[in-house]
């Protein structure tokens, strides 16, 4: 009598490479997200942040430099970055060259362009949301860079610099200058030097400060005044000595 043949299971039978195999569970529905032991990435096949490994995160490169005298070192570091650590690298990064970028002559101009490149990743970082997922807590972004020792001392003497200009302006409006100026028949000015070092400065008459009026001789005025005292030429368009009458 024939032994009859075993039940078939599958087309393939229960080891066959053709047969379904799931021996950690159910497959994956088409759009379900993996899991980990950190959670699931949101985006499959996309790396989050290089030093804490959350999400979102951005390529960018931020870059710093160091003056040495006669050479010089230019840094830089690679991303993705999440927010926060994107942000302490970029201040990290940012103020060490404020500080280390100026000592060799070239540098001068290197350490202007490495900051204003360093502009670009930063404005990527603030437009990411908070980061989520990581392996490890990202990093503190720390103070904002206004508020850090090396911008402050960077800032300071950029500060007064930029305010001594006009100041210097509004003291030589102030103090004026001491070049002689043509004067008119009529004016009232004061001495401020002695008659052998005249330093004849334009003063309103009616002003308890002016000593003289100056009167300039022509035909018809005449010539100076026993007691009037004499401008020197340079104070004449012309050359011709003006009289100064004394006030009192």
């Amino acid at each position: 009598m024939a032994t009859p043949p075993p039940p078939q299971q599958g087309a393939g039978g229960p080891y066959s490479p053709h047969a379904p195999h799931h021996p950690y569970g159910p497959p994956a529905q088409p759009g379900a997200q993996p899991y980990g032991a950190y959670g699931a990435h949101p985006r499959p096949g996309r790396y989050g942040c290089i030093l804490c490994g959350a999400w979102p995160a951005a390529p960018a490169t931020v870059r710093g430099h160091q003056g040495l005298i006669v050479l010089m070192r230019f840094l830089s570091l690679r991303g993705p970055f999440c927010r926060d650590c994107g942000l302490a690298t970029y201040r990290r990064m940012s103020s060490d060259t404020l500080w280390q970028g100026w000592w060799s002559p070239l540098s001068f101009f290197v350490t202007p362009v490495t900051l204003l490149m360093n502009l670009g990743p930063r404005a990527a970082f603030r437009r990411l949301a908070p980061p989520a997922g990581g392996h490890r807590p990202p990093l503190d972004p720390g103070r904002p860079m206004w508020r850090r020792v090396p911008v402050l001392l960077f800032l300071v003497p950029l500060l007064l610099l930029f305010l001594a200009i006009p100041a210097l302006v509004v003291i030589g409006a102030v103090v004026g200058d001491d070049t002689p100026h043509p004067l008119t028949s009529g004016q009232c000015v004061r001495n401020k030097g002695d008659w052998t070092d005249q330093k004849l400065v334009v003063t309103d008459c009616g002003s308890p400060a002016a000593e003289y009026r100056v009167r300039r001789p022509t035909a018809a005025t005449g010539p100076c005044a026993s007691g009037d005292y004499l401008a020197r030429p340079e104070y004449s368009p012309d050359g011709t000595l003006n009289c100064l009458t004394p006030l009192r």
